[in-house]
């Protein structure tokens, strides 16, 4: 006998099916997809808001074949004579950007993907400073969260880097105004704020009580022997948070690349096959597969995400770093 569903249940179905989209959450120490427990394989992508739209979706495609299921992109991003910022030095929406970051969202939910947005203040390496007050970091959160919040595949990086004593310093104290208001304004959105090295215990214990994270993004030493010792690093992380009595995922959002001190060490597709086992052996809940500008070269090109004007990550990675994808397929 064939069931017809009321005319009334069918809509709901319908709409559910509309608007249910690729949800980020935490259960435990690990990430969760649309509540199933999911490691977070990503690759670095700051510039992506300045890639042109085909070579963008070409990029999401071979990204998704390859196994990654977020992609770090930076809303603060100004390179190369290229701002493709989201939001301007004073934390204002910059429409274009903007709205390639919200397309940018739509297309990652599609498949499945995870989107790191991230806010610096910037060195002024590779351009001007942003947001250089709290006053521009405030502002800048409340744009993201409020262009934003109908997504929910994304999370929060308050501060690239933020313990380097420099332009990119944010003060904990900072962090915490700047959290409480993201939870002000959107409860559910996970937040974190990165760190530059390994966290000390009393670093650790303010990111867990005072500034509240959701999970912890350390960026691991870039030196030889790193991958060896993310094993170790990430054990005693869970290890002393369990004895602060509050454990939470530690996701490796920025490890090591090539390009960035090639004269000390130029990893190789071992360390970053080594690493990634390391982070997942040892339960971390996610890992980046990072890359950006070739220091040693007068124009840094190959630039890889950090400049994606003209030609996709992929189609600039070299040898080492293609050999790792073949390894990591």
């Amino acid at each position: 006998m064939t069931r017809f569903l009321p005319v009334a249940l069918v809509f709901v179905a319908a709409t559910q099916s509309l608007t249910a989209g690729t949800e980020l959450g935490i259960e435990k120490t690990q990430f969760t997809i649309n509540g199933k427990p999911t490691f977070l394989l990503g690759i670095s992508y700051y510039a992506g808001l300045g890639a042109p739209t085909e070579l963008c979706l070409r990029d999401l495609d071979k990204m998704h074949q390859y196994g990654f299921n977020w992609i770090r992109v930076w809303a603060t991003w100004a390179a190369f004579d290229n701002d493709v910022s989201a939001v301007d030095r004073q934390g204002n929406p910059r429409e274009t950007q903007l709205t390639k970051l919200k397309w940018l969202l739509r297309e990652c939910d599609k498949r499945g993907m995870i989107i790191d947005v991230t806010l610096s203040r910037g060195n002024g390496a590779k351009g001007p400073g942003r947001l250089e007050s709290r006053e521009a970091s405030s502002r800048a959160v409340e744009t993201l969260v409020a262009a934003l919040k109908s997504y929910r595949n994304w999370y929060l990086d308050l501060a690239n880097e933020r313990n380097i004593k420099d332009q990119r310093f944010v003060a904990f104290e900072e962090l915490v105004a700047l959290r409480n208001l993201v939870k002000r304004l959107d409860p559910g959105r996970l937040v974190t704020a990165s760190h530059a090295g390994d966290i000390s215990t009393e670093d650790l214990r303010k990111y867990l009580f005072d500034v509240q994270v959701d999970f912890l993004a350390p960026h691991r030493p870039r030196k030889a022997g790193s991958p060896e010792g993310t094993i170790t690093q990430t054990m005693a992380y869970y290890d002393w948070m369990k004895e602060l009595g509050r454990t939470l995922p530690v996701h490796y959002q920025e490890p090591f690349r090539r390009g960035f001190a090639p004269d000390r060490w130029e990893p190789k597709a071992r360390d970053f096959l080594t690493d990634l086992r390391a982070a997942k052996k040892a339960k971390a809940a996610g890992w980046c597969f990072h890359n950006g500008d070739q220091r040693n070269k007068p124009d840094g090109r190959p630039r890889r995400s950090f400049d994606l004007q003209e030609i996709g990550v992929f189609d600039q990675l070299d040898d080492e770093e293609l050999k790792f994808l073949q390894e990591l397929k």
